[in-house]
């Protein structure tokens, strides 16, 4: 049985992220939807409310869509 996802909003620049794993005090955040991840202090993270983390999974849509990635 899987988890559910968990996000997180780093508050440092405000990027959504997955949270990946916690790997030499940072926590591994990747991109709503996938992509390159990167560390952020567990201090700078916040809440992840759900109605940003679907507007940034439409965001994400909308730009493969765009770009012809399917």
């Amino acid at each position: 049985m899987s988890r559910a996802p968990v996000y997180a909003v780093d508050l440092r620049n405000g990027r959504i992220g997955e949270v990946m794993a916690r790997v030499g005090g940072y926590v591994q955040l990747r991109p709503v939807g996938g992509g390159r991840e990167w560390d952020c202090p567990p201090q700078e993270l916040g809440e992840a409310p759900p109605d940003e983390v679907l507007r940034e999974r439409v965001r994400r849509l909308n730009r493969e869509s765009v770009s012809g990635v399917t």
